[in-house]
């Protein structure tokens, strides 16, 4: 559109083609007859033709103006849907946000984020990938997602990250394994017996590593890539494990328990990851909002009973 034309010159147009009167267009738009003539003298300036024929008895389109005239009502209509389009995003009514998180957060806690955030903002589509944390940096890269919850693992410089919570680990075992009364286990209390582990590539086993630094722990031959199969084999009576605590849903009715490490051990940070370069949209902060106010472990760091 020309530089030079406004929706104020556009709305000047079709307030007098409707009228045919000088007069009543101007008091349409407001303003008084002179600078009415003057607005419409730039439209036809810069549009480059007369628009409209004008004599003491009636005010008419000329063909020129007959052109310009579906013109003017398309430029204002699209002028307001895009308008009215933002207006839709900014009351969050219209928008998109993409997630990536850890499975064990993608399956406990964040679906009853996504629950309320629908609730609240209906018309919002919302997406979630459960990946492990590099696959999840990697879409965040590649500006397929807006946010990431994950665990330190891989290099984060190039993103801007925060923490959410701090996920402290339990040792679970069966019911009637040698440690299983005890409230709470020092990790030293783990050696000799011997561990089932997740893939080297999981952010848990990777802060498992860091704790069992040190201690004399027996491998039980094991190393997994899913929560469940660590539950089935722990059940099974062929090892314990170590994991943190938002993960403790995929070990219920098992009938096994959880014991909380002793105060002092390190947590697995749960970190929020974003894009450095790109602001988030209103959509995703909201969603930030929701997901900061709501996420958190339980931490009670007692002994559970996982039946």
């Amino acid at each position: 559109m020309n530089a030079t034309i406004s929706t104020r010159l556009l709305q000047a147009f079709i307030a007098l083609d409707e009228l045919k009167h000088f007069t009543r267009a101007a008091e349409r738009c407001h303003t008084s007859q002179s600078a009415f003539s003057v607005m419409i003298q730039k439209l036809e300036a810069a549009v480059g033709a007369k628009l409209f024929e004008r004599s003491t008895r009636k005010v008419t389109l000329t063909p020129e103006g007959e052109l310009f005239a579906q013109v003017a009502r398309n430029l204002i209509q699209e002028i307001d849907a895009a308008f009215d389009d933002m207006a839709e995003y900014v009351a969050r009514r219209r928008g998109r946000v993409s997630i990536a998180a850890l499975p064990s957060l993608a399956a406990k806690g964040l679906p009853a984020v996504i629950a309320q955030y629908r609730a609240l903002y209906p018309g919002v589509t919302v997406t979630l990938q459960d990946t492990l944390s590099d696959q999840c940096l990697a879409l965040l890269r590649q500006g397929r997602v807006d946010l990431v919850l994950t665990a330190p693992g891989a290099s984060f410089a190039e993103f801007e990250t925060s923490m959410l919570c701090s996920d402290p680990f339990y040792l679970v075992c069966r019911a009637d394994h040698a440690l299983a009364k005890k409230r709470k286990v020092r990790v030293a209390d783990l050696a000799g017996h011997p561990i089932i582990h997740l893939a080297k590539s999981s952010s848990v086993r990777q802060h498992v590593n860091l704790l069992l630094r040190g201690v004399d722990t027996a491998h039980a031959g094991f190393e997994v890539e899913h929560l469940a199969t660590v539950a089935g084999l722990v059940e099974q009576g062929l090892g314990i494990s170590l994991v943190p605590e938002l993960t403790l849903f995929q070990f219920r009715q098992m009938g096994l328990v959880a014991i909380p490490l002793e105060a002092g051990d390190p947590m697995r940070p749960i970190l929020i990851v974003k894009r450095r370069d790109q602001a988030l949209s209103l959509a995703a902060q909201a969603m930030l909002a929701l997901i900061e106010k709501h996420i958190r472990p339980a931490s009670s760091l007692r002994r559970q009973e996982l039946t």
